[in-house]
């Protein structure tokens, strides 16, 4: 009986590092990035009226020499925009999602009722020509992949450093599956949000990176208030995958993620 209950605990142990086991090929490349600090989707500040996933707070993010975390939506007519919310409300004050409108549609909007209007990425692109990194999330509202296959394509025309990460493991599946034939080396992660994920038992799963089996990613960003568990100890100490922690508001936050982790998503608000 012992036996059998000492078997069945060595499988369950030899499943569960299967399971979270990470990409480490590439850990020398990625280790670069160890202490880049990146303005949460651009360095805005509402008051000073330079919103969210905006040109100027691009602007204002390589002038304080910061990566940049941006977000990925892809339109109706197949244009990459940078944007975060799965609607257009909070941002916008309309109605409907990214997916559901073309550019001709969007570009007249305007963010938070600022002179900003919502960018196409390659328009970021030529901003930023390589001063800075760029962390990029995708964002997958339906299981249509499509989106990394244009993503792809704007990488190629861009010699600058980008790093891709997505909460939707379809997303990282892709990256992995096609990375050595068309990106050549980019690097891909898996970035937890257990809060925006609508199933308990997918939520689990991704919180506690059960789902790293699916995409194998090259590191690990991760939500603050969720890091104290084994699974991302493991990342951390045992397999030696850089852990990027968000979202740090404030020096204070910024000053205490940077003993526990390698990589800060920091933001003024």
């Amino acid at each position: 009986m012992w036996k059998y209950a000492i078997g069945t605990i060595i499988a369950a142990l030899v499943l569960y590092i299967y399971l979270i086991f990470p990409e480490t090929r590439r850990k020398r490349e990625i280790w670069k990035y160890r202490g880049t600090q990146w303005a949460h989707r651009g360095l805005h500040e509402n008051q000073a009226g330079i919103p969210e996933n905006s040109m100027a707070a691009f602007r204002q993010a390589i002038r304080a020499k910061m990566g940049i975390e941006l977000d990925v939506h892809m339109t109706r007519d197949h244009k990459l925009v940078v944007f975060h919310d799965d609607t257009l409300q909070r941002m916008c004050g309309v109605s409907g999602s990214v997916e559901e409108k073309t550019w001709e549609e969007l570009k007249t909007l305007h963010l938070l009722d600022t002179a900003e209007s919502i960018p196409l990425l390659k328009d970021v692109f030529h901003l930023v020509k390589g001063k800075v990194p760029i962390l990029i999330e995708v964002k997958l509202l339906t299981e249509d992949t499509a989106i990394c296959r244009f993503l792809v394509e704007e990488l190629k025309a861009y010699g600058g450093q980008v790093l891709v990460q997505s909460f939707n493991s379809l997303v990282l599946r892709w990256f992995r599956k096609y990375e050595t034939q068309i990106l050549r080396g980019q690097l891909s992660s898996n970035l937890v949000k257990s809060e925006e994920t609508p199933h308990y038992m997918f939520r689990f799963c991704v919180k506690y990176l059960l789902s790293n089996c699916i995409c194998r990613p090259d590191f690990i960003s991760y939500k603050m208030e969720d890091s104290q568990n084994i699974s991302l100890w493991m990342q951390k100490h045992l397999f030696r995958v850089p852990v990027a922690v968000w979202t740090l508001h404030g020096e204070t936050m910024l000053q205490r993620a940077k003993s526990r982790f390698d990589m800060y998503i920091y933001e003024k608000n």
